[in-house]
């Protein structure tokens, strides 16, 4: 066997040393916030919007469907000095023939850490950094769920928690590559089937972002079945919503 010079010792040493370094350097860039909720003014998304209501009397939970637009509409300074972005609703019929009707104005604001949303005088924090699988943070801290006036107490102690980071998702029959789940709760009280002689609230919530998109998918159900005082019904409060992306631009 031929024996390697010392030029050649040094030079296959020099190659394993280089080899190493920069494997040990490479560093993988976390994903930013705005990676999964771009915000720039004019950008534009449009859903189907399925939205549960109760029926008159509160006798069942109906739902009625619309398509509805979110545009960034522009940027302004709020009351702490910081960047946010108005985003304006609007809807329409499922089949797109009516004009856009304006429905609701709401309120995007980026942090160093996490991305702060105002819906319905409500401040969720619907995204916060590291965005990775397991990773869990509490999004109703700006929200009062625990006095006699709480506007929403069945928001209370919800942790919202990553799952599926960078998998795909289809929605619509169409598939975004990279996206990532946020579980926001999932819970009935009392546990188990749906009885009508029963008392029994449901809260469940989701939302799916897709990397270099934003939100493609979400869905927010609150209802609280009542039995006393007779007749049973749901509770006018009840609500749900769900969003299916169909375009953006």
């Amino acid at each position: 066997m031929k024996r390697l010079s010392s030029a050649g010792m040094l030079g296959l040493l020099l190659m394993v040393l280089l080899t190493g370094c920069s494997k040990e350097n490479e560093v993988l860039t976390p994903a930013a916030i705005t990676d999964y909720f771009p915000l720039k003014p004019g950008l534009a998304y449009i859903y189907r919007m399925d939205s549960t209501l109760p029926a008159p009397f509160g006798t069942a939970l109906i739902v009625h469907s619309y398509q509805a637009k979110d545009t960034i509409e522009s940027t302004f300074t709020d009351g702490q000095g910081r960047l946010s972005y108005r985003i304006f609703r609007f809807t329409r019929d499922t089949a797109g023939v009516q004009q856009w009707r304006f429905a609701a104005t709401y309120v995007a604001t980026p942090t160093a850490t996490t991305l702060e949303y105002v819906d319905n005088n409500l401040r969720f924090i619907k995204l916060a950094l590291p965005i990775k699988d397991g990773f869990t943070f509490r999004a109703h801290t700006y929200i009062d769920t625990k006095s006699l006036n709480s506007p929403a107490p069945f928001l209370d102690e919800w942790e919202y928690e990553y799952q599926q980071t960078g998998m795909p998702y289809t929605v619509l029959n169409k598939t975004y590559e990279s996206t990532v789940t946020v579980a926001q709760h999932d819970e009935t009280t009392p546990p188990g089937p749906f009885n009508p002689a029963n008392y029994q609230q449901r809260n469940y919530g989701v939302e799916v972002y897709a990397k270099g998109v934003g939100l493609i998918y979400k869905e927010f159900l609150h209802w609280t079945y009542q039995t006393t005082p007779p007749p049973a019904k749901y509770e006018d409060a009840s609500y749900g919503v769900r969003l299916r992306l169909i375009n953006h631009y």
